[in-house]
């Protein structure tokens, strides 16, 4: 059985526009943050993806130190990722983002271009 998030979790990440992630290169070492897009697919799987592909400092340290947390309207939420660069869950992932940020064209474009497709993520609880 797959592990997924409390309900309540999911509903406040389906609604929130941006979310705030934080890595760090290694365990101890200095924290940043960073807004980004979140989305949430029709099975409930929660996905993000670095817009500047694989050269954004949040997305190198993610994969270096997949412990991160997200601060979704002032409640931080501990999360681990996971590389989802699978045709599946890229797409699963690329659709969640034409629906949910629809009126954001050029955004969404940037998010849709081929280099962030490999820089997709799936959250899994922590």
């Amino acid at each position: 059985m797959a592990v997924s998030f409390d309900p309540a979790i999911i509903a406040r990440l389906r609604a929130a526009e941006e979310v705030e992630i934080e890595t760090s290169a290694a365990p101890g070492a200095i924290r940043h943050r960073t807004i980004i897009w979140i989305v949430v697919d029709e099975h409930d799987r929660v996905f993000i993806r670095s817009v500047r592909g694989p050269v954004g400092r949040w997305y190198r340290e993610a994969l270096a130190n997949p412990n991160v947390s997200l601060e979704v309207d002032g409640r931080v939420i501990p999360v681990r990722v996971d590389g989802a660069s699978d045709a599946e869950r890229v797409e699963a992932t690329s659709h969640a983002l034409r629906i949910k940020y629809a009126r954001s064209r050029a955004s969404l474009a940037a998010m849709l271009r081929e280099v962030t497709l490999p820089t997709t993520l799936e959250l899994l609880p922590a």
